[in-house]
This record gives structure tokens, C-alpha cells and sequence, in this order.
């Protein structure tokens, strides 16, 4: 890892935010099929594209700042809020909502036919089953006083029950209820409106600003939770305060798009190899890569097997196993 100077840092960051407006209007176009824009007549095709590449470049870059921040919180590469369980929760409550909605429709393996403030039981029961993840954890893992090891632990075993009572609400629907769970919990952009990208939007925002905010704290966090406190700082306050934070930004962005793994496993890892482990450096370029990563993740998932289009969280998979084999790797010749 060389550390870039502060040239080539803002190069990097100047680059990756051309990319990104470059991006949202040049990746709608892509596909088998080409839809170019023009002042006289603007295709549908081209506006529902447009819309969802927006969707997936603010769901990336929330998803990386989540990833970031629990790789730095617990100081393990690994740390995602996947292997915390919070996507898992929120998966469970979007599952739950899903079957609810059916059974108030009364219509067998209908969609949601209600919405509570524009929202539908779907996307109200991620964001529950997101912030009642993050409760278990901490419940089960001793509170905020409790270290990081015992967090990472009740996260896994959180996300395999939960894992386990969404088969099991799959097993118990009608064939087409249980493949429309299927879908959505394998992560999906192909419905994707403006409003889903407003309905983000503020919460990766603050976020964003949130970070920059501790990125000092974040720093010493890195060195060590007991070096911290050493240095005055109140590890379990901001602990307590960041958990929180991430959760509700990953409950929002996973009531919208489903569960989208590896992307704040792969994207947060790869800034640190490039600028360090400065979080002021790291969250804006974590932020950006993963909005470009997405992106084009997306862009790949409608466009390959066209007119067939298939799961985003699909294509991140595909791409995160094979990272997720090499980090594991890694950690293991670093050991012996």
C-alpha cells in the first residue's frame, strides 16, 4: 500500500466524480438495444434507465460507507453489515411485509395493493426488520460495553436464524409468493423509480457528512478500541452512535433494492489499498467508487443475457466470491 500524496489524491477524487456524472447519462444508453437522449424526444426507455442507474449509484454508495465503517468499527475486513445480520433483518421484515400485504389484499400471490405514506408493507418491514437486527445484535452480544468479537459473532448467528426464517416463510407461500420473496432477497434494480432515489437519497447524505465528521474518531478507532480510550475517546458512545446510524442507512437502502451483497465488502477494502487509512481521504473515495461500482454491476445485469435481465445482487456475488476468497487468503499467509 503507498499512501498517495495529496496531488494524486485530489486527481483520484476529481477522476472518480467525472466518472460518476459521466456514468448517469452515458450507462442508460448501454445495453443490446441503444437509447440515445435528444432535446426533441427523449425515449422512456432511455428515463427508466436513467432512473435506475441514479437508484443503484446512491444504493452503492451507501452500501460502501456501511461497509467501510464496520470494517474500521470492529477492525476486520469482513465486518459487513450482511455479516452483521442487519441485511438479513431487513430481509426477513421485507419477506414478512411481502406476506402480510397478501393477506390483507386477500388476493393469493398478489404484490403489496396498499402503501402507508407511499410506502408499501415491503419496504416498511425492511426498515423494521433492519433496526430489530440491530437490537438483537447488541441484546445478544452484552450492549454497548461488550468487544468486537462477541458484535461479530451475534451478527453471524443473527443472520443465520433470520437466513432460516425467510426459507421457511418460502416454503409455506404459494409457488408464486415464494419466487417473488426469492427475487427481492437476491437484490433487484429492475423496478426502480425516482422516488426510491429520493427516499435515500437523505439518509446516504447524512451519512456522508456524518463520516467526515468522526473520520478522526474513525482513525483512532483503527488503531485499537483500548489505545482509543486511552486517548479520551468514549468508544462505546460512538460505537453505539455509528452501529445505529449505518443500520437505519442499510435499512433504507435495503427496503428499496433487496440485499445487495460484497458491495461494502469489495469497495471499502480496495480505497484502503489506494489511499491508506485516513477516513477523510476514504470516505469520499468509498462513497464515489461504490456508486460507480454499482452502477455498472447493474448495467451488466440488464444488459448481458438481454431481453432477460437477472438479480444485481447476482452479478455482485459473482464478483465478490472470488474477492471474498482472495481476502481469506490473504488473512491466512499474513497468520502463518
Amino acid at each position: 500500500m503507498f499512501p498517495l500524496s495529496d496531488f494524486c489524491y485530489r486527481l483520484l477524487l476529481v477522476i472518480l466524480i467525472l466518472f460518476v456524472f459521466m456514468g448517469i447519462f452515458i450507462l442508460p444508453v448501454l445495453g443490446r438495444t441503444f437509447y440515445f437522449p435528444s432535446f426533441s424526444n427523449v425515449s422512456p426507455i432511455y428515463i427508466l434507465r436513467f432512473n435506475r442507474v441514479l437508484v443503484s449509484m446512491i444504493a452503492g454508495g451507501g452500501l460502501a460507507m456501511g461497509g467501510l465503517v464496520f470494517q474500521s468499527l470492529f477492525r476486520n475486513p469482513l465486518a459487513t453489515p450482511y455479516t452483521l445480520g442487519i441485511a438479513s433483518g431487513a430481509s426477513l421484515g421485507a419477506a414478512v411485509g411481502f406476506r402480510l400485504a397478501v393477506w390483507f389484499s386477500g388476493i393469493s400471490g398478489g404484490v403489496s395493493v396498499f402503501v402507508f405514506l407511499n410506502f408499501s408493507p415491503v419496504t416498511v418491514g425492511a426498515f423494521l426488520g433492519a433496526m430489530f437486527a440491530t437490537f438483537v445484535v447488541f441484546l445478544l452480544a452484552g450492549g454497548k460495553d461488550t468487544s468486537s468479537e462477541q458484535m461479530l459473532l451475534a451478527g453471524v448467528a443473527v443472520n443465520f436464524f433470520f437466513a432460516s426464517l425467510i426459507v421457511l416463510l418460502q416454503y409455506i407461500s404459494a409457488p408464486h409468493d415464494a419466487l417473488q420473496i426469492l427475487h427481492w432477497t437476491m437484490g433487484e434494480l429492475q423496478n426502480a423509480v425516482m422516488v426510491d432515489f429520493w427516499r435515500m437519497f437523505p439518509f446516504v447524505l447524512l451519512l456522508f457528512f456524518m463520516l467526515l465528521f468522526f473520520a478522526r474518531e474513525l482513525n483512532i478507532l483503527v488503531t485499537g478500541w483500548e489505545h482509543a480510550k486511552s486517548l479520551g475517546l468514549d468508544v462505546s458512545k460512538l460505537r453505539l452512535i455509528l452501529f445505529v446510524s449505518v443500520s437505519v442507512v442499510i435499512g433504507v437502502i435495503v427496503s428499496v433494492t433487496g440485499p445487495i451483497g460484497f458491495v461494502g465488502l469489495m469497495v471499502p477494502h480496495i480505497a484502503r489499498l489506494i489511499v491508506g487509512i485516513n477516513h477523510r481521504r476514504l470516505v469520499p473515495i468509498t462513497f464515489l467508487g461504490g456508486a460507480i461500482f454499482l452502477a455498472i454491476c447493474d448495467t451488466i445485469s440488464r444488459s448481458i443475457l438481454y431481453p432477460v435481465q437477472f438479480p444485481v445482487g447476482v452479478t455482485t456475488n459473482l464478483i465478490g466470491g472470488p474477492f471474498f476468497l482472495w481476502l481469506l487468503l490473504k488473512s491466512e499467509k499474513r497468520l502463518c
